[in-house]
C-alpha cells in the first residue's frame, strides 16, 4: 500500500502531465497551461499564499517568471517543481502564522539552528 506522500508525489506528476500535453503535445507547461493547472487544482493554496494587493493572474505570472529558469517561456517538470516547492513552503509558514498547526508540534526551528560560527577559524594567528 502506498503512503500518502507517495500518492501526493504521483499526483503531482500526473497533474503535470495532464496539463503539459494539452496544447501542443509536448512535455512542457505553457504559461496558459500553468495558469489553468494552478487555478483548477491549487486554488486554496493560491489564495493562502497570494501576496497583499496582488491579483491571482499577476501572482501566477510572477510564479511562472520565477520558475522559468532558462527563460524559454515554458516550464519543464523540474521548473514546475520549484513552483510547487515555493507554494508548499509559503502555505506551511502561513499555517504557523495563523496558529493552524492542526496539533502538529513542529517546533519552529526544525533543527536548523546551527549557529553561525561553525567552520570559521576564530584564532587570528600569532
Amino acid at each position: 500500500m502506498k503512503t500518502d506522500l507517495e500518492l501526493a508525489l504521483e499526483c503531482a506528476i500526473n497533474i503535470y502531465h495532464q496539463y503539459a500535453i494539452k496544447n501542443p503535445m509536448d512535455d512542457y507547461l505553457s504559461k496558459t497551461e500553468f495558469s489553468e493547472l494552478l487555478k483548477e487544482n491549487a486554488k486554496p493554496f493560491l489564495h493562502n499564499t497570494l501576496p497583499p494587493n496582488t491579483g491571482v493572474d499577476d501572482y501566477i505570472n510572477q510564479l511562472f517568471t520565477k520558475a522559468d529558469g532558462n527563460r524559454d517561456g515554458r516550464l519543464k517538470f523540474t521548473e514546475f517543481l520549484t513552483t510547487l516547492n515555493g507554494i508548499v513552503i509559503d502555505a506551511h509558514n502561513r499555517s504557523h502564522q495563523h496558529g493552524h498547526d492542526h496539533g502538529h508540534d513542529h517546533g519552529h526551528d526544525h533543527g536548523h539552528d546551527h549557529g553561525h560560527d561553525h567552520g570559521h577559524d576564530h584564532s587570528h594567528g600569532p
